[in-house]
């Protein structure tokens, strides 16, 4: 199998590149590092093909999607705030970048995995939360990966060639996200533990997501890959949901609650029922173990900036002015 992982240097992305390698396919990353870090992916070094390019400009990118089996599309920019703040910037990332994939996917009808977000159910009316529910974008980063998700799902249509859309549902794990964007609530509180500072719990911790170790989400995504099905979406989770307060025993410390945010559902829940059946897709790590590894890694956060109740409220201004 010849393999593209774009944004392969970043959280998702560098496990999924590990996994590829492990089962003997040729790997070619194309990421432009805004948010991936060469040490995700520098003990795979001599075994991959790095492209850094942007994906949303022409380059010689385009002819390795051509000339390969699968592209598993994950490049994008993440979270809430900076997608506020600057949309042209996430329009560019996530859905022009996605077009380019998809006109260079077609031309040989390369197969396209692509990294959609839950997100897109915005506050849905049911839990747990089917592919069918209706989209509700609360904010242009779930846009944008919604547009994106559409986008690549018509070309294969229309062009002939397979694509499969995979929504994740709060994926944690080693090596996940350490800039200084406000964002995953993984980093901030493991930041804070090194920190030896009080984990900032919104609203009163009692709200639940759907935990997601990384590693089960790459298992979806090379079941995907194998799967006969084209044209379809699946929700990725863990089939289970967790309170924050859960999560904050499980790793331990002191807590200061912090003002509930708009936009934000109470729950995130994902029905994997059609990626159990379709897929053979069955997650395997409960949050006990994933939060173990996550610890037994704790110093790659160890330069992650600590968040404060202060700085979070002056971060999220445009949250809070956007959808309050």
């Amino acid at each position: 199998m010849k393999a593209i992982v774009t944004g392969g240097a970043g959280f998702i992305g560098s496990h999924l590149v590990e996994r590829l390698l492990e089962e003997g396919a040729t790997v070619t990353v194309i990421d432009n590092l805004s948010t991936g870090r060469l040490d995700n992916i520098r003990e795979f070094n001599s075994d991959i093909h790095f492209i850094n390019q942007d994906l949303s400009a022409p380059g010689n990118w385009q002819k390795e999607i051509e000339n390969s089996d699968v592209v598993f599309h994950l490049a994008s920019l993440a979270d809430i705030v900076p997608s506020i703040e600057k949309p042209r910037l996430y329009y560019s990332s996530n859905v022009t970048s996605t077009l380019n994939v998809a006109e260079a996917a077609k031309v040989n009808s390369t197969k396209v995995i692509y990294a959609a977000s839950s997100s897109c159910y915005g506050i849905p009316d049911q839990y747990p939360t089917k592919e069918d529910a209706e989209i509700r974008a609360e904010y242009p980063y779930a846009m944008t990966k919604r547009l994106g998700e559409e986008l690549i799902l018509h070309w294969g249509k229309v062009y002939r060639f397979p694509v499969v859309s995979t929504r994740f549902f709060n994926v944690y794990g080693t090596k996940s996200r350490t800039s200084g964007t406000y964002g995953a609530v993984f980093g901030i509180f493991l930041a804070q533990k090194l920190a030896g500072r009080p984990y900032t719990v919104v609203g009163d911790g009692t709200q639940t997501r759907d935990f997601t170790y990384v590693t089960d989400i790459v298992t979806g995504l090379m079941q995907a890959y194998r799967s006969d099905v084209t044209s379809e979406i699946f929700n990725l989770g863990s089939g289970q949901t967790y309170s924050i307060n859960t999560l904050v025993r499980l790793l331990g410390g002191e807590v200061v609650y912090i003002p509930k945010r708009p936009g934000e559902p109470d729950v995130t829940h994902a029905d994997i029922s059609k990626a159990k059946t379709l897929l053979d897709y069955s997650p395997k790590v409960s949050l006990e173990e994933g939060v173990q590894k996550v610890l037994d890694n704790i110093d790659y956060w160890k330069e992650a900036p600590v968040w404060t109740p202060d700085s979070i409220a002056d971060a999220t201004q445009a949250w809070f002015k956007a959808l309050g």
